[in-house]
């Protein structure tokens, strides 16, 4: 797990503050649970890397649970020491550690866990491993009402647990498609809707792209931020093909898998719409920096001007609720703003491909937690799970701007807005390539086989190999490099062109 928090989770200050006013309220819904209630008893929570003095997370699941439960104490166990490389990276000659490792040691330790807090990549292995108990005899037992916990929160998870429920999460984020109306307007083009396919999108992009150098609009990117480098295009196209479940090498890693028709197709529509000028050009970022430096000198300063959607120059972007409440704040601060006029916007689903029409982009689960199948204490573990994804929970939480939980009843638009809020809720997200997952954190070099792809990727884009040609050449160059990196999996890889073919060096 990342031990950088992400930016949903750092407006929690005043947590204790609402806890303390809604705790009466929350308190009342676990009364008369019996005398069992009062006897003493310890609940153990696995992290990844949150330890047992971490306050963000206490203030995050715990405290409020606690208030309402004396007699429950939390103990907190890190399956990750992130204090151990913190100074000065991982001691020298040790090796790498994989951290769904370590925490499946922990439970199946001589004390094991009650409560395990995983990530959305570690849930399919913990289940094939028997070590995650199945929450849905509880939930029917309790009458635990999930009817309106979103799809892409629900079936993203019985989708790795064969239609069954091995954890829950609270609080989720994801992807929709960001949309500027004046550039539809002065087309006359119709507005994006939901349950649009990649094709429709490109289609609508292409209507509204126009105009030239300075004064260009253009139809569509990736990110908001992106100038239409071809580096940034490699990486970010992966938001196109993930649905697809193109892969980049086998489930051993012992060959590449790029050399194919799937991945051919991706690279030619990819390739097309940079040609037509639909995607962000590059720009000169040493004209940019002297033309941000001129406007700072002369205070006419706009700090979304390195931003092409909120500059006004871009139909169509992926968005996220940190990007949205960004374009409402600057929406209500308009008239302080230099140079920055207001959008009309809104948004919808992300695009999907017909292969896989109920799939679109990225989502993320939050606190995703489930019960250790040799729990010591399953039943407070139940207690806990249930409170943390349930109704009052939720709208207590619902009133964070930065995240969004996973109960539809209590998202809405912010401040009386009226968007297509459902259009981040509506879609299932990419499903989990387990064995992918694996290989990434068994070898820590193996993006470097994914990143060492943009230098074929150029090629095709600036025309001086076919697409197919360059796939072939990664397919060659990238085998070389998997078996490089079986045969020393802690070396850096290192490949380069040489006479017009690609070679693996081995490293000294």
């Amino acid at each position: 797990m990342n031990t950088a928090k992400p930016k949903w989770l750092k407006t929690v200050a005043s947590l204790t503050m609402i806890a303390t006013l809604t705790v009466p309220i929350l308190a009342a819904c676990n009364k008369g649970s019996g005398a069992d209630d009062k006897t003493e008893r310890v609940l153990r929570i696995a992290t990844q890397y949150y330890g047992e003095e971490d306050e963000y997370f206490r203030q995050q699941f715990t405290e409020i649970f606690e208030y309402n439960n004396p007699n429950i104490k939390i103990e907190i166990v890190s399956a990750m020491n992130p204090d151990q490389y913190r100074y000065g990276g991982r001691p020298e000659g040790e090796k790498r550690e994989d951290p769904n490792e370590k925490m499946k040691e922990i439970i199946n330790g001589p004390n094991p866990p009650d409560v395990i807090l995983m990530n959305y990549d570690q849930l399919p292995d913990l289940i094939s491993g028997n070590m995650l108990k199945q929450l849905d005899t509880d939930i029917t037992k309790d009458k635990f009402d999930l009817s309106d916990v979103v799809p892409a929160v629900i079936d993203g998870i019985k989708s790795l647990g064969d239609g069954k429920l091995f954890a829950l999460a609270p609080t989720f984020s994801s992807q929709v498609l960001l949309y500027n109306k004046k550039p539809f307007d002065d087309a006359g083009v119709q507005y994006p809707k939901d349950g649009m396919t990649w094709d429709e999108m490109f289609d609508l992009a292409r209507r509204v792209s126009k105009g030239e150098g300075e004064n260009r609009v253009y139809g569509f990117s990736f990110n908001q931020y992106s100038y239409g480098s071809k580096e940034n295009l490699f990486y970010e196209m992966g938001t196109y093909s993930a649905p697809l479940q193109l892969r980049m090498f086998s489930d051993n890693a012992e060959k590449m898998t790029v050399d194919s028709d799937g991945w051919e197709k991706v690279w030619n529509t990819m390739i097309q719409l940079s040609k037509e000028k639909i995607f962000p050009e590059p720009v000169d970022y040493s004209k940019m920096d002297a033309v941000r430096r001129a406007a700072m000198d002369s205070g006419e300063y706009n700090p979304f001007q390195n931003n092409t959607f909120m500059n006004g120059k871009l139909a169509m972007t992926i968005g996220q609720q940190y990007s949205i409440n960004e374009l409402i704040r600057a929406n209500k601060s308009a008239a302080s703003i230099k140079g920055y006029t207001p959008i009309d916007w809104d948004i919808v689903t992300m695009p999907t491909h017909p292969e896989a029409k109920d799939v679109g982009g990225n989502v993320y689960l939050n606190g995703l937690m489930g019960i250790n199948a040799k729990a010591q204490n399953p039943a407070d573990a139940w207690k806990f799970i249930k409170f943390i994804n349930g109704e009052d929970w939720a709208r207590l939480k619902s009133k964070s701007v930065n995240q969004l939980v996973s109960r539809a009843k209590y998202i809405q638009p912010r401040e009386g807005m009226q968007y297509n809020i459902k259009a981040f809720y509506s879609l299932k997200p990419v499903p989990m390539e387990n064995e992918m997952s694996k290989l990434y954190r068994q070898y820590q070099n193996i993006g470097q086989v994914n990143s060492m792809g943009m230098q074929y990727f150029k090629k095709a884009i600036e025309g001086t190999s076919t697409v197919r040609e360059a796939l072939k050449e990664w397919q060659t160059a990238g085998d070389a490099a998997l078996k490089q990196m079986k045969e020393n999996p802690d070396a850096p890889i290192n490949v380069m062109p040489g006479g017009g073919k690609t070679m693996a060096i081995p490293m000294g």
